[in-house]
Formats: structure tokens, C-alpha cells, sequence
């Protein structure tokens, strides 16, 4: 994630979890749930039975969610296991590092906060 993420994301502990995050400099509001923490955007947490992946322009945006589906097809023999913004890899071995990569790669801190925006209001 971090050699693949665009720059002006932070990464930080967010709810316990290592996370990448818009800063406050870059996006004074804060996320709107909770103003004095920063734009949530991506993260990771070793959960009970897997390993999950939060990212939320899955949830945010149409087009990204299919292609990330698309391409979850194509690359990995496993079922994807996901619900509105987490992906669950279930076997450590089967985790598509490149695919999440190229995730990461495809939407910057301002795609972000529009992205974001557009779908708060």
C-alpha cells in the first residue's frame, strides 16, 4: 500500500487499525461523523477469521467497484468475499498484493474529497 498510494495521503492509527487517511491540511472539515478526525480513505485489520482491506471509494464509486470485481475475477481463484467497503481475504496466501496496489493507485486525495463530497450531501 505504501509504495503504491498517491501522495498527500497520511497513514496513521485510525480506530485501531493501521490507516491512510486525507489530513486535516488538506481537508479541514474532517471527516463529517467525527470533525476532529481526518477523511478516513483506506485500511487494514487482521479480524478474527481474516485479514480485511477498507477502502472506501469502494463504497463511494460505481465504476471503481466493478472494475475491482472484474479484476478480483480474473487474478485470484478464490470467491471475493466483500461487503460495502471491506474485502475479506480469508487465506493470507491468496491476497492479490498487486491488484490492491492498483487499487490503491487509482484515486488521489482530491478525487477523494469530491468523491466524498458528492455522496455526503
Amino acid at each position: 500500500i505504501e509504495s503504491h498510494i498517491p501522495s498527500g495521503f497520511e497513514a496513521r492509527i485510525n480506530y485501531g487499525m493501521p490507516s491512510w487517511v486525507v489530513p486535516h491540511a488538506l481537508y479541514p472539515a474532517g471527516y463529517h461523523v467525527t470533525p476532529e478526525l481526518p477523511l478516513p480513505f483506506l485500511a487494514v485489520a487482521s479480524q478474527k477469521r481474516h485479514i480485511a482491506l477498507y477502502h472506501m471509494g469502494l463504497y463511494a464509486d460505481d465504476a471503481l467497484l466493478t472494475w475491482f470485481q472484474q479484476e478480483y475475477a480474473a487474478r485470484v481463484s478464490t470467491k471475493l468475499d466483500m461487503g460495502k467497503s471491506c474485502v475479506r481475504f480469508k487465506n493470507p496466501k491468496k491476497i492479490p498484493y498487486e491488484l490492491i496496489g492498483e487499487l490503491c493507485e487509482k484515486i488521489s486525495p482530491s478525487d477523494w474529497i469530491a468523491l466524498y463530497e458528492a455522496n455526503v450531501r
